[in-house]
């Protein structure tokens, strides 16, 4: 299981890119870190999720 923003789910051995996917999130909106460091979006396809790994991915909204 990984924890992702707090919640935990069965993603292990997806790659980050891979659960954005099947997410709402759009990936051009985004920002991933896992444990603890922010991933670059170049490497979201080669990411892969590891059991107990801690993910937090946070959307940007615009306004002004």
């Amino acid at each position: 299981m990984v924890r992702i923003n707090g919640e935990e789910i069965n993603v292990s051995g997806m790659t980050i890119k891979e659960y954005l996917v099947t997410t709402s999130y759009d990936m051009n909106r985004v920002a991933v870190e896992l444990n603890g460091d922010i991933v670059p979006k170049a490497l979201y396809d080669k990411t892969v999720l590891k059991d107990c790994d801690s993910v937090e991915v946070v959307s940007f909204v615009g306004g002004g």
